[in-house]
């Protein structure tokens, strides 16, 4: 039998403590076979801060836990006991339900964590035509339209009303919002 990949759900704040104490019983009871990695969902996100762009480290689910694991009564057992422990995610008379192939890509693929042959797509955000609010920058507080987006570059056209004429200016995704 394999391992596999079980959601924990913990106490929201307290995902780095868990994550921490599990390690220390895996080394204590000796389970490193049974209990390979352990994850917390988070993800990178940027954002402008006094007109610098700063990478910032967000949870992608406060409250839960990641575990590769052979789930048995005793490494079950052992984890549920652990201190801010609240349960194992989709608990099923036989036991938790381990995630399948596909949730664990998704939510891998979230994290930038998953190895694919196909590329990332990244979400775009805006549409052409869209009317955004410019929130940094020398045209802070102007509204203009989307007029093109270049994802592999996180970047977009903005068409902005400048004296009575349209100006085009080129965009960082973090220097607008929505209006």
């Amino acid at each position: 039998m394999s391992n596999k990949w079980y959601v924990l759900q913990v106490y929201s704040g307290h995902e780095n403590k868990v994550k921490s104490n599990i390690e220390k019983m895996i080394t204590q009871h000796n389970l490193q076979e049974k209990i390979t990695q352990i994850k917390i969902p988070t993800m990178d996100i940027a954002e402008m801060k006094n007109g610098k762009k700063k990478i910032t480290r967000k949870k992608l689910m406060p409250g839960y836990v990641l575990i590769e694991m052979l789930m048995d009564d005793d490494t079950q057992f052992l984890i549920q006991n652990l201190p801010s422990v609240s349960t194992f995610v989709g608990s099923k008379p036989k036991g938790p339900a381990a995630l399948t192939l596909e949730e664990i890509k998704n939510m891998f693929s979230e994290m930038g964590d998953f190895e694919s042959e196909e590329p990332v797509k990244p979400r775009l955000l805006f549409n052409v035509g869209e009317t955004l609010k410019i929130i940094d920058g020398p045209f802070a507080n102007f509204t203009g339209i989307v007029d093109e987006i270049f994802p592999e570059k996180g970047r977009l056209r903005v068409k902005v009303e400048i004296f009575g004429r349209s100006t085009p200016v080129e965009l960082d995704y973090l220097q607008v919002g929505k209006s």
